[in-house]
């Protein structure tokens, strides 16, 4: 189970097409400060039908996207 579990279910759940979360909003939800490693985690999204979109240093967000599924 990854730490910012949390944070991936709380997106799915949410369902919109992009949402746009403060690093505090982001600590509220998984409880725990977003660091470095999320650059590693982030990647374990995919499986909830989100990515990252954008990380902003300089106004502390990070915008999530969710991925078009593509039917065969």
């Amino acid at each position: 189970m990854s730490k910012y579990n949390p944070l991936w279910q709380h997106l799915q759940n949410n369902g919109s097409q992009s949402l746009k979360l403060s690093f505090d909003e982001i600590k509220n939800i998984a409880g725990i400060e977003i660091d470095h490693s999320f650059l590693n985690y982030k990647k374990e999204l995919i499986d909830y039908g989100y990515q990252v979109g954008k990380i902003s240093l300089k106004e502390k967000t990070v915008v999530f996207n969710k991925i078009a599924i593509e039917n065969d």
